[in-house]
């Protein structure tokens, strides 16, 4: 025991010595966490829309003063020719365009159906959908506004016809805001970038400047040697997670809905399984450059097969095992459930024994594979 508190001891100097390293590892994931979240945000709003109308009635103004009173639209044009309009869309002014035909309150007086067309300029496929699909709830809406109006008109229709109405309720994200979704998920990733990169270079920067050598000529064994690179960095992540916990609360307004103690207890063993995959990289490459790269491949991996951005389900039966053997899809997982649903031991607990097993196959092989010569 005394021999691994002198490796801490020098790694906590160490630690403290570089201003540089410091920053990294507690300045630089509270920035991300304010910052990213409202950049990195799904909705789509301010979709510039064309308006071209070949009716110009009391309806087709209706639907022009519903659409520009939606927070999703932006009204960039009033055309009154298609070319006109697919001209704006073509030169990237518009995103889409309704245009409304000759005869369109006419025919919904008269015949109680009128087609529109929608054309959507598709090179963006995220906002394409989302805005077509926007545009569709806002006919549908004017549509059961126009129906009052048309029964009103109807003398001979039937008023007590039956109607069902569907009232939709947002469990856990009542008002279905996205930071809700990202915070959590961003605060994992943070403390992915942390375990993962500043671990990876950490045996490597004794390599460089050869204090490697003189460990490796005294009695420390290799597993005392893999402690003490791991113990120091797992206390920042700890501390790194409990002031991103605070940045949530502050800044966000997220208070976890579950257990502190179960969100620690996952956290310790998802560092100590990122901190070994970052040893572990470390005892294979021979410079930093080399450590930085290949951690930077496996972070992509991790954080774009994780669940963060889309759903694992969503994915191919290849993409969906993957994912499964990474550790950030597993803590991804249960951190936003704990913090936004109140879940318990009993509905995460499986994760805990992957978690388990990847920290303990990790820092296995990071201890197998550190070459000590004495």
């Amino acid at each position: 025991m005394k021999v691994l508190s002198f490796l801490l001891q020098k790694e906590f100097r160490q630690i403290f010595r570089d201003k540089t390293i410091l920053a990294m590892m507690f300045a630089m994931p509270i920035i991300q966490l304010i910052i990213l979240p409202l950049a990195a945000n799904f909705e789509v709003k301010n979709i510039n829309v064309v308006y071209v109308d070949h009716d110009h009635s009391s309806y087709s103004r209706s639907l022009f003063n519903k659409l520009d009173a939606s927070e999703y639209f932006k009204i960039v044009g009033h055309r009154f020719n298609y070319n006109d309009g697919l001209k704006m869309i073509e030169e990237g002014e518009g995103d889409l365009m309704l245009e409304i035909p000759s005869g369109f309150e006419r025919n919904l007086v008269r015949e109680k159906a009128q087609q529109v067309a929608i054309t959507v300029d598709a090179i963006n496929g995220t906002k394409s959908a989302l805005g077509g699909a926007y545009m569709t709830k806002v006919l549908e809406s004017f549509n059961r506004d126009l129906d009052v109006i048309v029964k009103a008109a109807s003398p001979g229709f039937n008023q007590a016809s039956a109607k069902i109405d569907v009232a939709g309720v947002n469990w856990y994200n009542p008002r279905a805001e996205y930071k809700y979704y990202m915070v959590p998920g961003i605060l994992v990733l943070l403390l992915t970038l942390i375990g993962g990169f500043i671990t990876a270079l950490n045996i490597v920067r004794e390599k460089e400047i050869g204090t490697i050598e003189q460990i490796n000529v005294t009695p420390v064994r290799k597993w005392q040697f893999i402690l003490g690179k791991l113990i120091p960095f797992w206390l920042v992540g700890m501390i790194v997670f409990t002031i991103g916990l605070a940045v949530m609360y502050v800044v966000y307004g997220i208070f976890p809905q579950g257990s502190f103690a179960l969100l620690y207890l996952f956290a310790a063993v998802y560092l100590v399984a990122l901190l070994g995959f970052g040893l572990l990289i470390s005892t294979f490459a021979e410079t930093q450059l080399q450590a930085m790269f290949i951690a930077f491949f496996f972070m992509m991996i991790f954080m774009l097969m994780s669940g963060f951005f889309t759903s694992t389900d969503s994915m191919p039966g290849w993409g969906r095992a993957i994912a499964q053997f990474t550790p950030v899809t597993h803590f991804v997982k249960v951190v936003r459930l704990v913090v936004l649903k109140g879940s318990g031991f009993g509905e995460v607990g499986l994760e805990l024994l992957y978690l388990t097993g990847f920290a303990l196959a990790l820092n296995g092989l990071a201890i197998f594979n550190y070459r000590k010569t004495s």
